[in-house]
């Protein structure tokens, strides 16, 4: 019964990294229309009996304002261009500071291992997998296809996916037309995009959005992300 159970268990990580690594290197060239994270938002907005529309549009980064590319590194990751997937420093200090409530160390690469393949949740599994599909993409994929995915499936309003959709939604323009300012409130809302607004910016968003701006300045500009 062991053998046999060792068996399965040997077949099953088989077939699951082989699947794994062919899902992944087939999202490094199709884009991605939905994620387990849209489905979840979906699933919950229609026990909760309200709109179940999800907004969403697919840009490639070529047509993508660089100052959004540019404002969500400098809000939620700006080491991305130099790791591999995982800030250490980061980490660290998150796990050493003394805080009411633990802040998050995650990367650009993680977020987009975590919406993209996984579910949303706590648990020592889903971490772990995280950090397979982050090395994964972190090997497969460049940064720029990196970034052009957490571009196009981060929630950045309610129901609301994506940085075109963000702007068609909040702005009435594309997001190849985004001003710095503009770029820096989407990024603003981030961390928590059904709370915050960016149409309506409370004055924690605008105090934020500023403090975007000046990290955007800090890191030298678009010239930062030039070489993904």
């Amino acid at each position: 019964m062991l053998r046999r159970l060792l068996s399965y268990a040997f077949k099953f990580s088989i077939y699951f990294f082989v699947i794994s690594i062919v899902w992944v290197v087939v999202l490094k060239f199709v884009p991605v229309w939905v994620t387990p994270f849209m489905v979840t938002r979906k699933i919950e907005a229609f026990r909760e009996d309200e709109d179940t529309e999800i907004y969403k549009d697919w840009e490639s980064y070529d047509n993508i304002s660089k100052e959004v590319a540019l404002a969500v590194v400098a809000s939620e990751d700006q080491n991305f261009p130099n790791h591999w997937g995982f800030d250490f420093d980061e980490i660290y200090d998150a796990m050493t500071e003394k805080r009411k409530r633990a802040r998050g160390a995650s990367t650009i690469s993680q977020q987009v291992a975590k919406n993209v393949f996984l579910w949303h949740g706590r648990s020592y599994i889903r971490k772990g997998l995280e950090v397979y599909f982050t090395v994964l993409i972190e090997l497969i994929w460049d940064k720029q296809r990196i970034l052009e995915v957490y571009l196009n499936v981060a929630e950045m309003g309610k129901m609301t996916f994506g940085v075109e959709a963000a702007s068609q939604r909040f702005y009435k323009k594309s997001a190849k037309n985004l001003t710095r300012y503009e770029a820096a409130r989407i990024a603003a809302v981030l961390p928590n995009p059904v709370r915050f607004s960016i149409k309506n910016p409370s004055a924690y968003v605008n105090k934020r959005t500023n403090q975007i701006v000046r990290q955007m300045k800090y890191l030298g500009g678009r010239n930062y992300i030039a070489d993904l």
